[in-house]
């Protein structure tokens, strides 16, 4: 399931292309990196190159990678916009986080005047 360029990616595609710890460490690289190739990448990663390519293609599908075609090489980077679905998800237990700080700063200062 592709997103469209301009349409955000589905939780669901980020979550399950960041629950794999070699497209997290791919990631990762990416945005350390400006750009790598599935060569690079593959020397980094530790698994074939069909392997490496596979991940690249789940992180692109999420909408987390995009790619610039350059003769026969392929080099592709981080697209960190991609990870907005998962910030808003997450943003949703912001008042959750904040309520249960508060409650310890309150029971703390209680404990400990």
């Amino acid at each position: 399931m592709q997103h469209a360029p301009d349409q955000k990616p589905d939780i669901d595609l980020v979550l399950r292309a960041l629950s794999d710890a070699t497209r997290r460490s791919i990631l990762e690289h990416l945005v350390k990196s400006e750009e790598a190739t599935v060569t690079e990448l593959t020397a980094e990663a530790g698994v074939t190159q069909g392997a490496v390519s596979q991940h690249l293609k789940t992180l692109k599908q999420a909408g987390l990678v995009l790619e610039r075609p350059d003769g026969r090489k392929v080099h592709y980077r981080a697209q960190t916009a991609g990870l907005e679905p998962l910030y808003d998800w997450m943003a949703e237990y912001g008042v959750f986080w904040r309520d249960r700080f508060a409650s310890l700063r309150k029971l703390l200062k209680e404990i400990d005047p």
